[in-house]
């Protein structure tokens, strides 16, 4: 006998609780069990998670201002109640249903955690290991691209509490990165950046308050440092602004290649947003990069879900019409910890 399927919400919930966030864990359980909350989603976008779009919903109106006891739950807006939270927020959602629902079906959910810089780092030491080159390093799906700044940020490594590897500890935003397994992941010498891109079909200006706030909206409110770390990383991109080109990141991308000095490999990376692609829109990526192989060194460095609550990273390289993938490490999907098998 086969088993049931997981439950959408009940998913959710598990990931929730699993990555400190009783909030959303409550809330999420709620919500599956209630169809009128749940039809508030219905007119999302297509691929568009429901949990993120609600939640974030209702956090944008919150840190907008919105005056509700809801505000009481909130830990980033001053909340520290004990109670059910559930109650209190099917009231806020019934009566702002239509602000709500009119953000569920605009708004997509471009979360741009930077906590995946501490995944990126390794991978991309061990993409220059492999092509002896500078590397140009073109995101699929960046958001905001606060990503594409990842040698921005510093790294710390910590086993059994206590740093056991460091990168640029002293940078202004140091990621903290619990380590798991007998490997350590590498932390030698930066690689050098011959260039970097993003490609985005719904960018996020950071110069927009209404953009700003839907990235800070899409946070979980009781993960107090992942939002400092966000405002961090949003003060660093101010300063670097790399490009990034808005549209069909498959019609973009052999001219984005195509910028990219001879001297240098191409390394083009992904921080799970290839879930959103087709079947078809995932073999005409590695169609394009297939065909770039034949003419110069190509990697790509894939970061996606490959089981329940946890991500791959994988280093794949195109060449002579072929191409040879290794996974580099497990992960949590928000760069909480790292197991590196490589």
């Amino acid at each position: 006998m086969s088993e049931k399927p997981l439950d959408y919400w009940q998913f959710f919930a598990d990931d929730a609780r699993r990555t400190g966030s009783e909030l959303y864990a409550r809330l999420s359980e709620g919500v599956r069990g209630d169809a009128e909350l749940r039809a508030m989603c219905a007119n999302a976008r297509p691929g568009q998670p429901h949990a993120n779009l609600l939640f974030g919903a209702v956090h944008f109106l919150l840190l907008r201002g919105a005056q509700h006891p809801l505000r009481a739950f909130y830990p980033d807006l001053g909340g520290a109640s004990a109670g059910d939270p559930f109650p209190v927020f099917r009231d806020f959602c019934l009566v702002h249903r239509v602000e709500l629902e009119a953000l569920i079906n605009t708004r997509v959910t471009n979360t741009n955690e930077v906590g995946r810089s501490a995944i990126l780092h390794p991978g991309f030491r061990a993409a220059a290991e492999a092509t002896k080159a500078p590397l140009y390093t073109i995101e699929i799906g960046p958001s905001a691209g606060l990503n594409l700044i990842w040698d921005s940020y510093g790294v710390r490594y910590r086993k059994d509490g206590k740093t056991i590897a460091a990168i640029a500890p002293d940078a202004p935003l140091v990621i903290e990165c619990e380590s798991r397994g007998d490997k350590i992941p590498p932390t030698g010498a930066s690689p050098k950046i011959a260039g970097r891109i993003g490609l985005e079909l719904n960018p996020v200006d950071l110069s927009n308050i209404d953009d700003r706030d839907w990235l800070r909206a899409l946070m979980w409110p009781d993960q107090i440092s992942r939002l400092e770390r966000l405002d961090k990383a949003i003060a660093l991109f101010a300063k670097a602004h790399p490009k990034i080109l808005a549209g069909d990141a498959l019609a973009l991308l052999p001219e984005a290649m195509a910028e990219a000095p001879q001297d240098a490999a191409i390394c083009v990376y992904h921080t799970i947003a290839v879930y959103q692609f087709s079947r078809a829109m995932k073999q005409a990526l590695d169609d394009i990069l297939t065909a770039a192989g034949l003419r110069r060194p190509v990697l790509r460095l894939s970061f996606e879900m490959e089981a329940l609550h946890e991500c791959e990273l994988k280093l794949i390289r195109y060449h002579d019409g072929t191409k040879d993938e290794r996974v580099l490490a497990a992960s949590h999907p928000h760069g909480t910890w790292i197991e590196w098998r490589a």
